[in-house]
């Protein structure tokens, strides 16, 4: 008898064996709910670094998952940040650059995240800004929501503008901006039953400029509490001539009245931080009620920091820390640790393979990135692989967790012990003790660089 049990036993553990195998591609596909969040820099919470944020709901999706301290950006401009994240091809292999070149000319469609998951069964729901406006290419997705309103000018308040940097108080509600609509598209998705394992992207356009947001988000920081960044007012001194121009500290920073305007702008953005949160927020309130909320992870990105007047500067567009490091935070069902830092250097070219490695997808020989999967288990595993950052042609950082170093096109050259010199204030490129630095970080520059794609400076925004 214990024979025939044994028997049984062998043949029911193979039966399951086959059974598991069958469903072991299926079983690994997860739900993917993608929240990128336009110019939204560090001022969050988690990060322990700016603590005048009020940002409740990015801290309760930190909570839930790993967040990232030390993320960076391909690029610290829309257009090409996002076009890197979304193929893995880097800046310097597709000739995507900056916010003028035309994206889908360096990247054909069957070389991006949407298309590889939709060949892999995947729905792909779109809606916000998730591209860079003006390029989009909406045969990646079997839907993509574009209603609601966007007006951001109507029953101003009071507002305020110094060089390109423009706010304005709105007598107005939450649904006077896009992002409103959009966060209330995301939630139905989210209540529904899906038949196909879903992709759903919902771009929060908020902080991005204009700082132009309901009244009530402005009264969240009174003027008297706002605290300006620190600031260095020789910090350009040690820079080379390109990192002087990058800088470009006439275009707004020269243009400032005081101190005070630069608080005002200060709590501009910081209110619209707010308001993005509260959108982020609803989100979150259907996915926690969601039906496929078990088998949906959750993947929020910045698609590049912003200074605020550090380094004289103001927006992205530089190769320093305010403009390249941005939020990063993962929520992955059995996988993430709840409430867990990740301190390790990553770039965002790490979220195509990814994501593609947790739902058992291959990862695209064409994809420039390197998986973080094992952080996530283990968010202070081992990590030697630093992130690299390109601004326009030939411009680019290497950022490990102990330095950062610039090469600019015409050879001028920036590195900083972060550590020690967290706001970058002291260049000791010069510095022999540090040259073997230096030529190991050269190590990491791209060998090659493509020519910049054809420009259409009609189609998209400067910024």
């Amino acid at each position: 008898m214990n024979r025939y049990i044994q028997i049984a036993f062998i043949m029911l553990a193979f039966l399951g064996c086959i059974s598991q195998k069958d469903i072991a591609p299926k079983s690994q596909k997860m739900n993917v709910l993608f929240i990128p969040v336009d110019d939204l820099n560090h001022w969050i919470t988690y990060f322990g670094r700016n603590n005048q944020c009020k940002t409740p709901n990015l801290d309760r999706l930190s909570a839930m998952g790993v967040s990232f301290t030390n993320a960076h950006c391909a690029a610290p401009a829309c257009c090409p940040s996002r076009a890197a994240l979304m193929s893995g091809i880097r800046p310097s292999s597709s000739g995507v650059y900056d916010n003028s070149d035309d994206w889908r000319k360096g990247i054909p469609v069957d070389k991006t995240m949407f298309t590889h998951f939709k060949n892999n069964g995947y729905k792909i729901l779109g809606g916000g800004k998730i591209y860079h406006g003006g390029f989009d290419r909406m045969e990646e997705f079997d839907y993509f929501f574009d209603g609601g309103v966007n007006q951001a000018n109507r029953n101003v308040v009071k507002k305020g503008e110094f060089g390109g940097i423009k706010w304005a108080e709105l007598d107005a509600d939450d649904d006077v901006l896009m992002d409103y609509h959009v966060a209330n598209w995301a939630a139905e998705e989210l209540g529904k039953k899906h038949e196909k394992p879903f992709f759903l992207a919902s771009g929060i356009f908020r902080p991005h400029m204009p700082w132009n947001v309901p009244k009530k988000y402005f009264d969240m920081f009174p003027i008297e509490s706002i605290n300006l960044p620190p600031f260095n007012p020789n910090d350009l001194d040690d820079l080379p001539a390109e990192g002087v121009t990058m800088a470009n500290p006439n275009q707004d920073h020269n243009k400032l009245s005081g101190e005070e305007q630069w608080k005002e702008a200060i709590r501009a953005y910081l209110a619209c931080i707010a308001y993005a949160d509260v959108q982020i927020g609803r989100i979150l309130d259907a996915y926690e009620k969601s039906p496929e909320r078990e088998n949906t992870m959750i993947v929020l990105w910045g698609d590049h920091g912003w200074h605020l007047g550090e380094k004289h500067h103001w927006r992205k567009f530089s190769l320093w820390e305010e403009a390249t490091r941005s939020p990063l935070i993962w929520v992955v069902p059995g996988v993430t640790p709840k409430g867990s830092l990740c301190n390790r250097s990553v770039d965002f070219l790490s979220i195509f393979p990814t994501l593609s490695e947790l739902n058992g997808l291959d990862i695209p020989a064409h994809n420039e990135g390197v998986s973080v999967a094992k952080l996530l288990k283990n968010p202070k595993a081992a990590w030697d692989t630093p992130a690299l950052i390109t601004f326009k042609e030939g411009n680019h950082a290497v950022k490990t967790e102990k330095y950062r170093y610039i090469m600019y096109a015409k050879g001028g050259e920036e590195l900083y012990d972060v550590v020690n010199d967290p706001y970058e204030w002291k260049n000791i490129v010069s510095e022999k003790e540090h040259q073997m630095v230096v030529n190991e970080l050269k190590q990491y520059l791209p060998k090659k660089e493509k020519p910049a794609v054809g420009k259409d400076i009609g189609a998209a925004a400067k910024d």
